[in-house]
């Protein structure tokens, strides 16, 4: 019954900020790290940024490195992606994930159902 909940999509201009939240249920997930991922039209999902259990080590792919931050409110289950200076390249549907090993992409074992995210130029 693990279940993790993006919400935050949505359409905006080139240069817009969105702020994405992941709410997670199970207070076992307060443990793990939390995870984006993202997906582009006729892509494989890549990784975007992820927090340890702690809120204390970050991580960003190098294509948001700058303009997006990731933050954690462990009180809430709740995990967040700040997305600044959104370009249309960003354009995807974003899923949350939850997993023992930040650093390690394969051993995340939760995952949203994903929110469109939608940059025009």
């Amino acid at each position: 019954q693990v279940q993790l909940v993006e919400s935050g999509g949505g359409l905006v201009q080139a240069g817009d900020s969105l702020r994405l939240s992941c709410a997670a249920s199970g207070r076992t997930l307060s443990t793990y790290a939390r995870g984006w991922f993202r997906q582009a039209p006729g892509k494989e999902r890549e990784f975007v940024a992820a927090v340890s259990w702690s809120g204390g080590a970050t991580y960003y792919a190098d294509s948001v490195k700058g303009r997006f931050t990731i933050s954690r409110d462990n009180a809430k289950n709740t995990v967040y992606l700040q997305m600044n200076s959104l370009k249309p390249e960003d354009t995807a549907v974003y899923y949350c994930a939850a997993g023992p090993i930040a650093t390690t992409t394969a051993a995340y074992n939760y995952w949203g159902q994903g929110t469109q995210v939608t940059v025009s130029s």
